[in-house]
């Protein structure tokens, strides 16, 4: 049987050793895949190891043979579920793999920020010598937008910092407004799932002067656009961001130095990877039962 991957990079031996008997057909570009691109490179299989590439209806229909779709990660907003589930294909993901490493590339990026590390990295390497001033993070306030398991867990990494956490997620009982939040929060970590725009101009404008914005989870969550005016004009701070709307990512944002951008590599240790592949790995042949 034939199983595809589409994610972009994958290729722990613990995973492969789980395939061996298969014919394994891996992404070929290296980045990821288009809605044609995805529908080539899925003829014949049965299987797919997915990473971000559009799974819909279309790419369904034309491609039979598929049973199973495991994707190597959390999110689902490529993966058109319903029409999966009226065709008769299986999904799952590996919610549990990525919360501590993402988690931790949030705390990473924060402190990074906070410290000046970047800049300040950046000037000696250019010649230059100066000694800028970041802050603490102690007493800083740090709103969790969505909180679920990564807000959770990065929650807990943050507790020897003495930070005050506020959390906002409609989920939560008596959830007070987001709106009524953003104007105390210093910094702004988003972690909701979902494809709807969480940040756009009004709500940068009520936000604190110079406060840092975080995304480690999707691209669609901020309008980059109106990021992109606040950091210039001073009114953000910072922006972090590991996922955007299109990918690979080279838009206005990569003009400015106060934009921290990083290539959607949260989940990307060793540790994270193995448990994330694995676990899909054991999704797919479940669900084609086989394992």
């Amino acid at each position: 049987m034939k199983i595809s991957v589409g994610a972009s990079s994958f290729g722990q031996l613990e995973a492969l050793k789980l395939l061996e008997g298969y014919e394994v057909a891996l992404n070929p570009y290296g980045r990821k895949l288009t809605e044609s691109e995805t529908i080539e490179h899925l003829q014949g299989s049965v299987g797919l190891l997915a990473g971000l590439e559009p799974l819909s209806e279309t790419v369904f229909s034309a491609c039979p043979e598929l049973k199973a779709i495991a994707r190597i990660g959390i999110g689902m907003d490529n993966v058109d579920i319903e029409a999966a589930k009226r065709i008769g294909i299986k999904v799952s993901n590996t919610p549990d793999a990525p919360t501590y490493a993402v988690a931790e590339m949030t705390l990473a990026a924060l402190l990074s920020i906070v410290r000046q590390v970047v800049p300040a990295n950046s000037d000696i390497h250019g010649g230059i010598w100066k000694k800028r001033m970041g802050f603490s993070l102690n007493g800083v306030t740090i709103l969790l937008v969505g909180y679920g398991r990564i807000a959770r867990e990065f929650e807990r990494l943050l507790e020897p910092f003495g930070t005050v956490n506020l959390k906002f997620d409609p989920l939560l009982t008596d959830a007070t407004p987001l709106l009524e939040l953003l104007p105390h929060a210093d910094v702004v970590s988003l972690h909701a799932s979902g494809a709807n725009q969480i940040i756009g101009k009004n709500e940068l404008e009520i936000m604190r002067n110079e406060a840092v914005l975080l995304n480690s989870a999707r691209g669609s969550l901020v309008d980059e656009d109106a990021a992109f005016n606040a950091l210039k004009s001073g009114k953000l701070a910072w922006y972090w961001a590991d996922t955007f709307s299109e990918e690979p990512y080279s838009g206005k944002l990569t003009e400015l130095d106060n934009a921290l951008l990083t290539p959607h590599i949260s989940t990307y240790t060793q540790l994270c990877r193995k448990s994330m592949e694995v676990q899909a790995v054991k999704n797919l042949l479940e669900d084609l039962g086989v394992y």
